[in-house]
């Protein structure tokens, strides 16, 4: 069965735009001297100023939908991408939405924040530590209310949320044979997991043999323990759900954990560089937060000759530019 038919036979609804386009930066390949650079245009899925989390959250909504959800309760931080694109699928599905937010509540909504309000999400706040905590209380309350809520996890992280990036790949591996490229490396920003679980079985299943490397935004090596051990977890369980016997090991993934800055969300001169380069040399927008510091990120293993002047390399845009708005203060320096 080709990874096409796979697919096909899960639950899912349409929301994204789709294929994205994959193109050429040869202005900014030719500034640098090289590499050839490719953009993998996750920033054009379409709903809701487009992003990676709507591949994820056609399966995911599709499952709500067949377990007779009325309500999605899903969590992440106030500027988050996943939860605006949740907020936005489930308005378009005829779902209520519930965000548990970690942080302040900020006197006025901006960014991300404002597209949940017209979204008609329903916000609480809360600490991040307590996120999942909060949202299993939203979910108990709206059953005593006669609801029926569907939680998902940060970042719509889960094996049904994979399945999204194993497909996204195989129409990815579609585009380069079309366009006769190949390329060396995968690069784009990872942090709840669930886009590079996708990707690394989508590899397994398509024999797709290049370097798909994840550049960490907020995940680190806690006591020795590899953040890996997550991806390994969603990888194995979305092999499953697909009638796969795929097993996943830590070295199945490949983490740069370098570029964490100051902090999740907060902003350098590594982040502010990066928009500003491909704003400036492509015209493409990258968020502050996740695709600015993977982006920041690649420019940085180019310049260190980490990553060769004569390779091929896609960098995949995750999308989230409408979170630039939100961090005026700290962009403009």
């Amino acid at each position: 069965m080709s990874v096409a038919e796979m697919i096909a036979s899960q639950e899912r609804v349409e929301l994204a735009f789709l294929p994205t386009p994959v193109h050429d930066l040869s202005a900014l390949s030719r500034k640098l001297g090289g590499p050839r650079l490719l953009i993998k245009r996750d920033d054009q899925t379409g709903l809701a100023t487009g992003g990676n989390k709507t591949r994820k959250l056609e399966f995911l909504i599709a499952d709500a939908l067949k377990q007779g959800a009325d309500t999605v309760i899903t969590a992440g931080a106030p500027q988050s991408n996943h939860c605006r694109q949740t907020a936005a699928a489930a308005a378009r599905c005829g779902l209520n939405c519930e965000l548990v937010l970690g942080g302040p509540k900020p006197e006025l909504p901006n960014g991300n924040l404002l597209l949940d309000v017209f979204f008609g999400a329903g916000l609480n706040f809360t600490e991040k530590s307590k996120r999942n905590e909060t949202m299993q209380a939203v979910a108990d309350g709206l059953k005593t209310q006669g609801k029926s809520p569907y939680i998902i996890p940060v970042g719509g992280s889960n094996a049904i949320g994979a399945l999204g990036y194993v497909d996204a790949l195989r129409e990815t591996v579609e585009q380069l044979n079309g366009l006769n490229l190949s390329v060396d490396r995968i690069v784009f920003a990872t942090s709840s997991g669930g886009t590079q679980a996708g990707l690394a079985l989508g590899a397994k299943l398509l024999k797709f043999e290049s370097q798909i490397l994840g550049i960490s935004i907020d995940q680190e090596k806690l006591d020795g323990r590899p953040y890996q051990v997550e991806l390994v977890q969603i990888a194995n369980e979305c092999s499953e759900l697909l009638s796969q016997k795929h097993a996943f090991e830590i070295e199945d993934f490949d983490i740069n954990y370098d570029y964490l800055g100051q902090g999740y969300g907060i902003v350098g001169d590594l982040e502010r560089d990066a928009v500003s380069v491909l704003a400036q040399t492509e015209g493409i927008l990258l968020d502050p937060v996740y695709a600015g510091r993977a982006f920041g990120a690649l420019l940085n293993l180019i310049s260190k000759g980490e990553i060769n002047a004569d390779e091929t390399v896609l960098f995949w845009h995750t999308g989230g530019s409408s979170a630039l708005f939100a961090y005026a203060e700290d962009m403009i320096r």
